[in-house]
């Protein structure tokens, strides 16, 4: 399965990894590279050093290429801009912002920049200032999402511009994949299904949410203080929802979420942590490591692309 995002990334197939915060870190990225794909390290709002410590331990396991995310409202930006040139990380994939002022310095490094984009706007912007590729990300994506949806979005994106398209937000199996293929992406990301995988640190109480959960488990909040987060309802979710119908204030609703992330995760609270996950969630219904993650992925993929050959034929 090869395509200009695998030219891109040097990788076997044109899977890429979400950058998850709390959830992507060396053992699950180096999981996902070994296996063909692209890991990716999520700085979050994490501090330089332990962003160094997590790329050295993930180097410690593959020698296959990786990927750090950067997310452009961390205070310490400026400081991970200059460590993935230090530390020579093959591909930055970039959230949460416009990343076009380290653009210059990553490229002069060799570095292949993918934006995460929700806009055509912005996958052009990105595109001019000579990022390698977009991923497009539709609002069926768990966590931080636009309004677009990616039916919607990627098509658009891929009649924009011409570096190749990623595509991302609702990819949970090989008919997920196959449909951003006709949409006219190149590649995809995937979050959600990572989460479940068996190198995954994430507690066992939020992988089992995740894999009992149904179709209509999953809700957005934060639209009033206009940054949307997807998560599977809970005690938290309903409380924050409330308090948005009440005119709660930004603070207040900030409280309701600070630190409910990694309690989720690392602690297995599944009331008041913040259960991230895309609305394909519904459709994940078994564990299994990332190796085989991504080769039912390719198979399925290929066999429906296959299929559709001949019925154009």
């Amino acid at each position: 399965m090869k395509t200009r995002v695998t030219e891109v990334l040097n990788t076997e197939y044109p899977i890429i990894q979400g950058a998850m915060a709390w959830v992507a870190e060396h053992n699950l990225a180096s999981a996902v590279s070994a296996a063909g794909g692209l890991g990716i390290i999520a700085s979050a709002t994490a501090p330089v050093d332990v962003v160094r410590e997590e790329i050295r331990k993930l180097r410690e396991k593959t020698n296959k290429p990786f990927g750090v995310n950067l997310m452009l409202l961390s205070p310490y930006t400026d400081e991970i801009a200059k460590l993935v040139v230090e530390e020579k990380v093959p591909v930055v994939t970039t959230g949460a912002g416009n990343p076009e002022k380290y653009m210059d310095s990553w490229k002069a490094a060799g570095i292949k920049v993918i934006p995460v984009v929700a806009s055509v706007a912005l996958a052009r912007r990105m595109e001019r200032y000579g990022a390698d590729a977009i991923v497009a990300e539709g609002c069926e994506a768990g966590g931080h999402i636009g309004e677009q949806t990616t039916m919607t979005l990627i098509p658009q994106i891929v009649d924009a511009v011409n570096v190749p398209v990623i595509g991302a937000g609702g990819v949970g199996d090989g008919r997920g994949m196959a449909a951003m293929f006709l949409l006219g992406a190149e590649g995809v990301q995937v979050g959600t299904r990572f989460v479940v995988a068996d190198e995954s640190i994430v507690h066992d109480n939020y992988k089992e949410r995740i894999v009992t959960s149904k179709d209509i488990d999953s809700v957005v909040t934060g639209r009033t203080t206009g940054h949307p987060v997807r998560t599977l309802r809970n005690q938290n979710t309903r409380e924050y929802l409330q308090k948005e119908k009440e005119g709660a204030t930004f603070e207040e609703l900030e409280m309701l979420t600070l630190g409910g992330l990694r309690r989720a995760v690392l602690e297995g609270d599944m009331k008041t942590g913040s259960v991230m996950a895309g609305q394909i969630a519904g459709l994940i219904k078994k564990r299994q490591s990332c190796e085989a993650i991504i080769k039912e992925l390719v198979a399925e993929t290929e066999g429906l692309l296959k299929g559709a050959e001949r019925w154009e034929k």
